[in-house]
């Protein structure tokens, strides 16, 4: 039976309400540890008081600089019962950019481990805001008195619920984008806006409390948080991996913990779907979810034969709009490229470069509507500009993704790509999208990716990069990726160069890193 609370104003008014209704239900399995709801209330509110005593107030910014743990998910849960916002870092950002994103947000607090003690120390002296650091590992001694230890705050201090001092409309939190394209900005998210992407995500996902999931998506990363406060709004549990460096032990906890559900990116599903699921007993799985783009139609056929009773969820989102479109599950085998419609609640249409709205299978530009698109860019008001613009209503704004779409007579959805990656090849603008689609489907092909590369005549010409299954390596090349295209692409889509690599650059949030390619 689903059970969806509405009486949640507040995220942290989740973690209460599920420790008050089930206080003994466990919550968070992660680092060899499983915590309970009332466990992680409890926890949350020490650390909360914590962060008061040292100085952070109301409206203040606390960062993460953090890999998944269960330190995380506390301290997430105590920034915001201090009164406090929280800020995900990439736990993969160099100190440089720490420092940027510190400065950039006026940083009050930092939750990082030991190990990274003493580049702290220097960045205290560097981001004058800073008053505190929280920091997980074993506690030891020689650092100031601004530093703490996460274990022996649980030790110090009081669980006393700190009153609150926020309301819906406040800011809940700010996600750094990876700064793919161009430099990482702040995504300012209320605790309306991330209230409303949760509940339409368990509508769509039908979660409930008997709902085991298991993600490895970073909670510096809108993904990754959407995971966990959805998990703690339906009342079940989350399994929360740092990783899918390794993937048997992954598989092997998803049946151990009878999972439910999974959530990942295309290519850490692809990384699954290469080991011999006939080993583990994943009956309980009743969905696959793919994060950041649609899964290729190739990779779908291998989960349906793998995981035949596991429904296969392909939506659409961002930082700045969450949950945008999702497909019916039922409709993954017609329609495998697409993302479906808007979620309810929301709206989606498809511009040209002159902002008229265009019609069924013509491609344009993305603009999404609703209260899942998010408030703008912390402290950037010319970022804030060029992607929310005024809206419909009085004091609205829409978002313009940047990302090309189009839809079918049926109103669904289909990504292009987007608007910098497409190649511009002579007198064609080809999608890379459709190429790595055929690429997937050789068989032997476990990642693909297209860029353009420069051409003196065309401007653009095509090149493929193709990371082989392990079986397949001594086999394939070069010469047989291009005889594949040419039997499966027009002339013009069929890449001049291709290269063979043992794997590809990823972002730290899990996708292909392109630009990194180029």
């Amino acid at each position: 039976m689903r059970t969806i609370t509405r009486a949640a104003r507040l995220i942290h008014d989740i973690l209460r309400e599920r420790a008050q209704d089930r206080p003994d239900k466990v919550a968070l399995i992660c680092d060899g540890k499983r915590l309970t709801y009332k466990q992680i209330d409890l926890m949350s509110d020490r650390l909360a008081n914590a962060l008061r005593e040292r100085g952070v107030g109301d409206g203040d910014r606390v960062l993460f600089y953090l890999l998944n743990g269960c330190e995380q998910v506390v301290g997430i849960f105590a920034a915001l019962k201090a009164n406090a916002v929280f800020v995900g870092v990439d736990a993969g950002n160099t100190f440089d950019t720490l420092k940027k994103i510190a400065a950039n947000c006026g940083a009050a607090g930092i939750f990082s481990y030991a190990q990274k003690a003493s580049a702290l120390v220097d960045l205290f002296e560097q981001v004058p805001s800073l008053r505190v650091a929280v920091l997980a590992g074993t506690p030891g001694g020689g650092l100031p008195e601004r530093f703490l230890w996460f274990d022996k705050i649980q030790e110090d201090y009081s669980p006393k619920p700190i009153p609150c001092a926020r309301i819906d409309g406040d800011l809940a939190y700010l996600i750094y984008t990876s700064g793919s394209t161009g430099e990482s900005k702040g995504v300012m998210v209320t605790h309306r806006s991330i209230l409303f992407t949760i509940r339409s995500g368990i509508e769509y996902f039908s979660l409930s409390e008997d709902d085991i999931q298991l993600s490895p998506l970073q909670l510096s990363f809108s993904p990754g948080i959407n995971q966990l406060l959805q998990a703690f709004l339906a009342g079940g549990t989350l399994i929360l991996e740092k990783s899918l460096a390794f993937p048997t032990a992954t598989l092997k906890k998803m049946e151990t913990e009878k999972a439910t559900g999974f959530s990942a990116v295309p290519t850490m599903i692809s990384l699954l779907m290469q080991q011999d699921l006939s080993r583990y007993d994943l009956s309980r799985l009743r969905y696959v979810t793919s994060i950041g783009a649609a899964l290729p139609p190739a990779l779908i056929e291998r989960i349906r034969k793998a995981l035949p009773n596991a429904s296969i969820y392909s939506y659409y989102g961002m930082a700045e709009a969450s949950y945008s479109l999702g497909l019916d599950p039922q409709q993954i085998d017609s329609r495998p490229t697409s993302v479906g419609k808007p979620f309810p609640g929301t709206q989606a249409w498809i511009i040209d470069e002159n902002g008229n709205r265009l019609p069924p299978e013509a491609v344009g530009e993305l603009i999404l509507r609703g209260s899942h698109v998010r408030s703008g860019y912390w402290n950037s008001p010319e970022a804030t500009a060029k992607r929310f613009w005024p809206g419909l209503l009085p004091g609205e704004t829409v978002c313009h993704t940047g990302d090309m779409f189009k839809t079918d007579a049926e109103g669904f959805f289909y990504f292009i790509g987007r608007s910098d990656e497409i190649i511009k090849s002579g007198a064609k603008k080809v999608v890379p999208k459709e190429i790595e689609n055929a690429l997937y489907a050789m068989e032997g092909v476990v990642e693909a990716a297209v860029i353009g590369i420069p051409d003196p005549i065309l401007g653009q010409a095509i090149k493929a990069f193709i990371v082989p299954e392990e079986s397949a390596r001594s086999s394939m090349t070069a010469e047989n990726v291009l005889q594949h295209c040419r039997k499966n692409l027009e002339a013009y889509k069929v890449p001049r160069e291709v290269e063979i690599c043992e794997c590809l650059p990823k972002t730290s949030s899990g996708k292909i890193a392109k630009k990194s390619l180029a």
